[in-house]
């Protein structure tokens, strides 16, 4: 029963973080950095310390108390993962939520596997396992092939981005993703997606902090809010440092005040989208506190993301005006990488 509730939970989680870019494109007349920002400091600055709050009241005391050491390694994969949160702002823009989720999420799937075992293969830490670990078994052979795969299947992707590019006049490309552009957007998407698999680590980093949690008398199933409050720290410097530095730039801070754009409905759509996301990581914590596997949770969280992505990609029509042989060949991109999820999560389980 717990792995089932598990299970529902990441589905939630997912639902949410594959569907969150939604209200962005409903806002007009604003530019990415304005929205990005203002969503930022809601999703990672306003959210996560309230959801905190309510669940487990005495989270600031805890973080008080954890040791610097923790602390810093904890915001330092959150810093890192800010980056991979940026700049997968930035793929969804020019490859839609279809490609771009594919190529992002397949990446950060997969790195999202091995990160935390190369760390402890350079750190060796009792009861924790090793890239040198996973080479020796058959579980750890079984998640290496996984990222295999699912680098076949981002190819695959990737492939028919290629084929749609071909096929489609600018204005029918725009027509699908206003600023679509592939080899910018795949570029942007590798980077995005090692990066952000640094999120899954953030958390193996501040367990203690969520263990704390427990000791004290807080609901488990709540453990992982506190440990998130500190790594949506170093999202938030990340992402705010750079959304300023556009704005100063394109002088784009003027759009909060630009009264010919519809200013209270852009700030609601900001805000929605904003709360969304945090959403994912607060369904996420709950799901992982029930499996107890934080890689296994990782994959499940991103497979019900690309699939939920890709079903909004066919809603936005962002594939139409192609051949058949694209549509099949993204559809078997997908489907190659969601195998490559299933594998990756059978090797952590064994």
């Amino acid at each position: 029963m717990q792995a089932i509730l598990g299970v529902i939970f990441h589905t939630v989680g997912g639902i949410a973080s594959g569907s969150f870019y939604m209200p962005y494109n409903k806002i007009k007349g604003w530019s990415w950095e304005s929205y990005w920002m203002l969503g930022g400091v809601i999703s990672w600055l306003l959210i996560p310390p309230l959801a905190a709050w309510l669940t487990v009241p005495g989270f600031m005391e805890i973080i008080a108390a954890g040791s610097s050491e923790i602390l810093t390694f904890t915001f330092l994969m959150g810093l890192l993962w800010g980056v991979g949160g940026l700049s997968y702002g930035l793929g969804i823009r020019y490859l839609g939520m279809s490609l771009g989720n594919s190529v992002v999420l397949g990446f950060c799937a997969a790195f999202g596997a091995l990160v935390p075992s190369i760390y402890y293969n350079l750190n060796p830490t009792e009861g924790k396992v090793s890239f040198t670990d996973m080479l020796s078994s058959e579980g750890g052979q079984l998640v290496l092939l996984g990222v295999l795969v699912c680098l076949v299947g981002i190819a695959v992707a990737g492939k028919a981005g290629m084929m749609k590019e071909k096929e489609l006049s600018e204005e029918e490309k725009k027509e699908s993703v206003a600023e679509f552009s592939l080899y910018k957007g795949l570029a942007i998407g590798v980077l995005s997606g090692i990066l952000s698999s640094f999120f899954s680590f953030g958390i193996e980093a501040g367990k203690p902090l969520a263990d704390a949690a427990v000791a004290a008398g807080f609901d488990p199933l709540y453990q992982n809010n506190v440990t998130f409050v500190v790594i949506l720290w170093g999202g938030l410097t990340t992402n705010f440092i750079w959304t300023t530095i556009l704005s100063l730039k394109n002088k784009s801070y003027t759009d909060f005040v630009n009264k010919s754009t519809p200013i209270a409905k852009n700030i609601l759509y900001a805000a929605l989208a904003g709360t969304i996301w945090y959403l994912q990581f607060f369904f996420y914590g709950m799901g992982e506190s029930k499996l107890g596997n934080g890689a296994s949770s990782w994959i499940l969280h991103m497979s019900t993301i690309i699939l939920t992505a890709n079903m909004w990609g066919v809603y936005q029509k962002e594939w139409k005006g192609v051949a058949s042989k694209t549509k099949w060949t993204i559809t078997s991109g997908i489907v190659i990488i969601l195998l490559s999820v299933v594998l990756v999560g059978i090797g952590n389980s064994m």
